[in-house]
């Protein structure tokens, strides 16, 4: 398997705070896009899941798949231009998403969010769900930091989906919901 998922187990501040970028793919090759850069030295994560398949009646296979095939993060330690030149050397065509459309600055990631992000990837955690960042933006709730159990110290919004209570995730390309009980989340002041 190329990619591993790192297990998240403390959710002490990352001693490395450069920032990381998302990276979107042209192409259906995305380990070998990520192979590629981290022969180029640089750390990729990739959102994985548990899929179970059946390829024939009664013989099912559960194997870590990429949640979304076109996207993988790059922690961003160079500037923005040689990151695009990198970008622009890939074997495969692929592009830094930036803020908007209208600016040229790429849509950096905070170590922490992007930490917290990964932690709600973890594909052992199951009561979760995935989410496109268009479908996160309808989701309205509190700015809220978990206080007790197992996600203690992760921060996002508050939001409720089917008579359940999710903590939600946002960063460039993708979002993630995680069950939560409200009860162990307290209020933050709006950033």
């Amino acid at each position: 398997m190329l990619f591993s998922q790192q297990r998240v187990l403390n959710l002490a501040e990352p001693e490395d705070q450069a920032p990381w970028v998302a990276l979107q793919l042209f192409s259906m090759n995305q380990y070998a896009i990520a192979q590629e850069l981290k022969e180029k030295h640089c750390e990729v994560y990739v959102p994985l899941e548990w899929v179970v398949t059946e390829r024939t009646p009664g013989h099912r296979k559960r194997e870590l798949r990429p949640v979304v095939r076109n996207l993988l993060f790059l922690k961003a330690r160079d500037a923005d231009r040689e990151l695009a030149k990198m970008v622009a050397g890939l074997a495969y065509p692929a592009r830094l998403m930036r803020k908007s459309r209208e600016t040229r600055e790429l849509a950096k990631i905070p170590a922490r969010q992007m930490y917290e992000f990964q932690v709600m990837c973890n594909p052992d955690f199951l009561q979760k769900r995935i989410l496109t960042s268009d479908a996160a933006k309808l989701k309205k709730g509190q700015l809220v930091s978990v206080t007790h159990g197992p996600l203690k110290g992760l921060r996002g919004r508050l939001v409720r989906a089917n008579k359940k209570y999710f903590l939600l995730k946002e960063i460039p390309g993708i979002a993630v919901m995680m069950n939560v009980s409200r009860w162990c989340c307290e209020p933050l002041a709006e950033e």
